[in-house]
């Protein structure tokens, strides 16, 4: 049914844990009746005897388009009415805690009269995945992968901290003593990355052999040790072996993160050229009642799509499906216009 034109499938036998005989077969989902299922899995080969734990189950619910919701999970037609969850046609676990999370929060920041958070695509997957679902919509169960990131050398699990405590401290959702103590982490990961960037390594056969003995190439000029350390084979513990005292040693999980952003440095520079130019357009935001019928040179899908979705900026306008750069060109020239009418009309 879901892939006839093939002649085989894998199949992952995945432990559900150490002290349990249970397996569960990734890539054999299914809703069949019981006794179709233990028919169906005993032509496994190795499976004959097989015996099940617990059938396999499907639900079915209904959902409202996410298009119909913005950015900060509040309904665009009722006001003050928040959707999080599956109803907004996600999956029902950390994408539903993620926006439950994100919806209770604007909520009280809007009975508190204070602006909505919307975390960019940039800052958090909670702002992918809530883009994606207010911009594209979804025609089934929508799952946060992390290919559907752009940034996602910046959305580490080793920097979540570094990116995203010092709002939630602001918004009081982090205590005081948890957020020193990221900070003290930033200005421990900042100095290391400072020293290992000032240090510098003159080649020399001492050091050429200490290299050899870590699979590495010789040293052909003076590196810094940061350079040494985007060598893919070297990692952080492996400094001490090159130079007394290089490889001190780090907060848990300190290390880790030093690596990641000396390895991935220029690609993270790259990203951060990008984000800059989208930063750029999202800061453009499109006024709530702007009637797109009157702005000219808009394609005709274009306009229904703005019409209907109604972005709130250009950013996002860009992200709509079936709005081109040459849509998005249009409305900024818009956007330009009636800036200066504006300032034209002001005394």
């Amino acid at each position: 049914m879901r892939f006839p034109e093939k002649t085989g499938h894998q199949v992952f036998l995945e432990p559900e844990g150490r002290d349990t005989a249970e397996t569960y077969l990734n890539g054999l989902s299914t809703s069949l009746p019981e006794p179709d299922q233990l028919a169906f899995l005993r032509t496994l080969p190795g499976f004959q005897q097989v015996v099940i734990m617990r059938p396999g189950y499907a639900v079915e619910y209904d959902f409202v388009p996410p298009t119909q919701v913005k950015a900060s999970l509040e309904t665009r037609k009722l006001r003050g009415l928040y959707l999080a969850g599956q109803i907004n046609g996600t999956s029902g676990y950390e994408e539903a805690a993620a926006q439950g999370l994100m919806a209770g929060l604007n909520i009280h920041l809007a009975l508190s009269g204070q602006p909505p958070l919307v975390l960019g695509r940039d800052q958090a997957y909670i702002g992918v995945m809530i883009d994606d679902l207010v911009s594209k919509g979804t025609s089934e169960p929508y799952r946060l992968f992390t290919s559907m990131a752009e940034h996602r050398l910046r959305l580490r699990s080793d920097n979540a901290d570094l990116r995203l405590m010092g709002l939630g401290h602001a918004l009081g959702l982090v205590g005081s003593a948890q957020h020193r103590a990221m900070r003290a982490r930033r200005a421990a990961l900042e100095a290391e990355l400072g020293r290992l960037k000032a240090g510098a390594l003159n080649p020399s056969p001492e050091l050429d052999a200490a290299l050899a003995r870590l699979g590495s190439a010789p040293l052909e000029q003076p590196s810094s040790l940061a350079g040494l350390l985007k060598r893919p084979e070297l990692k952080h513990q492996h400094l001490e072996a090159l130079q007394k005292g290089a490889g001190r040693p780090l907060p848990q999980g300190l290390a880790e993160a030093v690596e990641s952003e000396i390895k991935y440095e220029g690609y993270i520079a790259r990203q951060e050229r990008q984000v800059a130019l989208m930063q750029g357009l999202e800061a453009r935001l499109l006024p709530e009642g702007l009637d797109y019928a009157l702005v000219p040179g808009l394609s005709r899908e274009a306009r229904e799509k703005l019409e209907r979705l109604r972005p709130h900026s250009l950013g996002q306008a860009g992200r709509l499906g079936g709005v081109s750069p040459a849509d998005v060109a249009v409305l900024r020239v818009a956007l330009d216009a009636g800036r200066r009418r504006r300032e034209a009309s002001t005394p």
